[in-house]
C-alpha cells in the first residue's frame, strides 16, 4: 500500500512541476509603474530550459526569452510614452501569469534612513506637515504608485524582497514615504504622467549599510563581524545592501533620491568619498548609465558636543560636487526652533518639492525652474569687512540686511556673531565689532543654527565656512 502512495506522490509532483506558473519577484506586481520610453528590465523564474513568452498589452509582438538550467530568465521590454491607460503583462512558460493595472510613467528609487523612511502617518511625536490633507486627497492622485521594500537585514545578497506596488488612496497613503510622496506629487503635476516611487530605506542606517562586502573589506574602520551581532541592527554594515537593495537592483528607474547622513555624524572625513563610491556602484549595478543622484542635506539638530552635524553637511555638499549628475537640497530653513531635538522635522513637503526642482531642471530640462540655493564662492577682506561672493545668487537675495546665522573670526580663530547685509547687488558684507581684521566667516556652521538668507526663488543659502580649521 505504501508503494502505491509513494507512486501517487511522485506522479503528483511531476504533474505540479510541469504545470508550475512563471514566478516573478514581488517587485513585479499588480499596480506597478514601468519607466516610460525606454527598455525596461524584467526577470523571474520558469521551468528549466523553457521558452518564456512575455506579451505586453501595448505591443502586438511578444518578447521571447529562454530560461536557464535553474529556470532563471531576464528580458527587456520596450515601453511607450507615459499615460494613465492601465496596461498588463502576460508571462508564460506554458501556463500564463498575468500582471494587471500597470502604468507607464516615471520611476524613482528613494533610499536612505529614517527621514526618507518616515511615512505620511509620521512617527511617535513626529508629525508630518499637512499629512491629513495629503492622506484625504490621496485618491485624487491616480497616477502615483508606491512600493515600500520591507526592512530585511541579510548577511549575504538576496534575490527577493518583500513589498508590492500600491495605488495612491486614503487607505494606502499613510504608509507612503512622506518625502518621496511629495516629490511624486510635484513631478506628477508638472509632467502630467504617472509616477512610481520605489522606497528602499531603513531608519538609522549608515552609508556603509548600503555597500557590499567587496567594497567594505577595504575600509579599515569597518568591522564586518558586526553583521553577526544581535544588537543595533540599523548600524550594521552591508545588511541593507544584501537584504533590500540587491533584490531590486536592475528595476529600471529614472534616478535615485537619497536622504541619509545622520548616522554618519562624527565620521565626516570618509563620508563624501564613500557616498561617491556608493553612487558609482549603484549606477554600475543598475546598468542604466550615469543616471541622476539627488540628495538631501541633513537638517539642523542638536547632536551634542562639537559640531559634527555641520561637518557632515559640509561632506554632503562636497559629495554633490564630486559625484557627476548630482545635486543637493538644503534644509536649513525647514526646521522650527522647537524642533532642535527632533531628528525628524515635520516639513517634508518642501524637501520633496526641492528634490523635484532638481529633477525638473536637470533631468527633465524644464526651463525657468530654479533648483539651487546660493552656495559660497569666495571671500575678500577689505579693512574690517569680509565681502562674500556666491553661486546661484544672480538676482540677489531675499533681504538687504538683517541677515542671521553669520559668524566671523580673526587670527585667534574665535568666532563671534556678525552683522551681515547685501552689497553690490550680489555680495554679502560681514562685520563684527569684536573682530577688527576678519580672517574667516561661517554661516550656520553649527549642529543647530537657523539662518534666514535665501535667493529670490526662496531657496536657502547652503551652510558653509571659509576656513579649514
Amino acid at each position: 500500500m505504501k508503494y502505491r502512495f509513494l507512486l501517487l506522490f511522485l506522479l503528483l509532483g511531476i504533474c505540479l512541476s510541469t504545470k508550475a506558473k512563471v514566478v516573478l519577484p514581488e517587485l513585479f506586481s499588480d499596480n506597478m509603474v514601468l519607466q516610460q520610453s525606454t527598455s525596461v528590465k524584467i526577470w523571474g523564474k520558469a521551468k528549466p530550459d523553457a521558452n518564456v513568452s512575455i506579451k505586453c498589452s501595448w505591443s502586438k509582438t511578444p518578447v521571447m526569452v529562454k530560461s536557464g538550467k535553474d529556470g532563471s530568465w531576464t528580458a527587456r521590454l520596450k515601453t511607450p510614452t507615459g499615460s494613465y491607460q492601465p496596461q498588463s503583462l502576460i508571462i508564460s512558460d506554458g501556463e500564463a501569469l498575468k500582471v494587471n493595472n500597470i502604468l507607464i510613467g516615471e520611476v524613482w528609487m528613494c533610499s536612505g534612513q529614517s527621514n526618507m523612511e518616515i511615512t505620511l502617518n509620521g512617527y511617535w511625536n513626529c508629525p508630518i506637515v499637512n499629512a491629513n490633507d495629503m492622506i484625504a486627497e490621496a485618491g485624487t492622485h491616480k497616477g502615483i504608485r508606491c512600493l515600500t521594500v520591507e526592512r530585511n537585514g541579510a548577511t549575504t545578497p538576496q534575490d527577493n524582497c518583500k513589498g508590492t506596488w500600491k495605488e495612491s488612496n486614503s487607505k494606502n497613503a499613510p504608509g507612503f514615504s512622506a518625502t518621496a510622496y511629495y516629490f511624486a506629487m510635484e513631478l506628477n503635476k508638472t509632467l502630467n504622467v504617472p509616477v512610481g516611487i520605489l522606497v528602499c530605506s531603513w531608519g538609522g542606517s549608515t552609508v556603509e549599510g548600503w555597500l557590499p562586502e567587496s567594497i567594505l573589506k577595504s575600509y579599515s574602520d569597518i568591522d564586518l563581524n558586526r553583521i553577526k551581532e544581535p544588537k543595533d541592527e540599523w548600524l550594521k554594515p552591508e545588511i541593507m545592501y544584501n537584504g533590500m537593495l540587491h533584490p531590486i537592483t536592475g528595476y529600471t528607474v529614472k534616478g535615485f533620491l537619497w536622504y541619509q547622513g545622520e548616522s554618519n555624524v562624527g565620521r565626516h572625513a570618509t563620508y563624501a568619498d564613500r557616498l561617491a563610491t556608493m553612487v558609482k556602484l549603484w549606477r554600475q549595478e543598475w546598468g542604466e548609465g550615469n543616471i541622476p543622484f539627488y540628495m538631501v542635506e541633513i537638517a539642523p539638530y542638536q547632536y551634542g558636543e562639537g559640531d559634527g552635524g555641520a561637518y557632515l553637511r559640509e561632506a554632503q555638499y562636497k559629495a554633490s560636487t564630486i559625484i557627476s549628475n548630482s545635486g543637493i537640497v538644503c534644509t536649513n530653513d525647514l526646521v522650527k526652533p522647537y524642533e532642535q531635538y527632533n531628528i525628524h522635522p515635520k516639513d517634508k513637503e518642501h524637501v520633496g518639492k526641492r528634490l523635484c526642482y532638481l529633477a525638473l531642471a536637470n533631468t527633465y530640462k524644464q526651463e525657468g525652474i530654479e533648483a539651487y540655493g546660493p552656495s559660497y564662492k569666495s571671500i575678500e577682506i577689505k579693512d574690517n569687512k569680509a565681502i562674500l561672493s556666491f553661486n546661484h545668487a544672480q538676482d540677489g537675495f531675499n533681504r538687504l540686511d538683517g541677515m542671521q546665522g553669520f559668524e566671523v573670526a580673526g587670527a585667534d580663530k574665535i568666532f563671534h556673531p556678525a552683522t551681515a547685509k547685501m552689497v553690490n547687488n550680489q555680495q554679502i558684507e560681514v562685520t563684527s565689532t569684536e573682530v577688527s581684521t576678519p580672517t574667516a566667516v561661517r554661516y550656520c556652521f553649527r549642529n543647530f543654527q537657523l539662518g534666514n538668507v535665501k535667493n529670490t526663488r526662496d531657496l536657502p543659502l547652503i551652510p558653509f565656512r571659509t576656513d579649514n580649521w
